[in-house]
């Protein structure tokens, strides 16, 4: 356990050391304070590390994660992290991400019972009903699977869209942008969905918030 545990301790002090031999300055700007330009929610999977898949360097990205890149309008942890995005950060872009492969969409397909998380799981087997006659119509469980995570990330994007002080940030600006976007494990590459959200016009009149 402890040699596990000096492993990570190991890549800090070499990271370190090669940031600062290809940038001197780098820890002394970042101490400064952050800009990024956007806001990640996407899945805990430890595959999936915003940073690395985009070739990011470190202040670009403000990052939220959570099992299946969920938006669960109680969930005061993400709002507390849109919000802090949003109006203090000045985010421009906000990306939802979602993963082939995803274990939390997978389980939430299934009928089995995964104690505690059976509660999360929730909201996803949520996203199945809302699409059920269209995933139930594909035969192949694998592509029915990879349905599902796409059609998971286009309701996350519309439940961010329905949120009042993202719709109030738009009264103010055109931003944020919020995008729906997939990452490959197989290949490494991210999907656009084509999906973007940046005005309440986009969502049904009965989300809309009054003047």
């Amino acid at each position: 356990m402890a040699k596990t545990i000096q492993k990570l301790w190991e890549g800090n002090r070499k990271w370190v050391e090669r940031v600062k031999a290809q940038d001197p300055e780098f820890f002394i700007r970042s101490s400064k304070g952050q800009q990024p330009t956007f806001l990640w929610i996407g899945c805990s999977d430890s595959r999936v590390p915003a940073l690395t898949i985009t070739d990011a360097p470190p202040g670009s990205i403000f990052v939220h994660r959570n099992i299946a890149n969920v938006v669960v309008h109680t969930d005061a942890n993400l709002l507390s992290v849109v919000y802090y995005a949003v109006y203090y950060l000045k985010v421009k872009h906000i990306i939802v991400c979602g993963h082939y492969g995803c274990g939390g969409v997978q389980a939430a397909m299934s009928n089995k019972s995964f104690g505690f998380l059976d509660n999360w799981l929730l909201h996803l087997k949520d996203v199945y009903r809302l699409h059920e006659e269209e995933l139930d119509s594909i035969q192949d469980e694998q592509q029915r699977w990879d349905r599902f995570v796409e059609l998971n990330v286009y309701e996350q994007v519309f439940n961010l869209a329905k949120i009042s002080f993202i719709q109030s940030a738009w009264k103010q600006s055109e931003y944020p942008y919020i995008h729906g976007w997939v990452y490959d494990l197989k290949t490494g590459y991210l999907k656009d969905l084509g999906i973007t959200v940046h005005n309440v016009e986009q969502l049904r009149t009965i989300f809309q918030y009054a003047e």
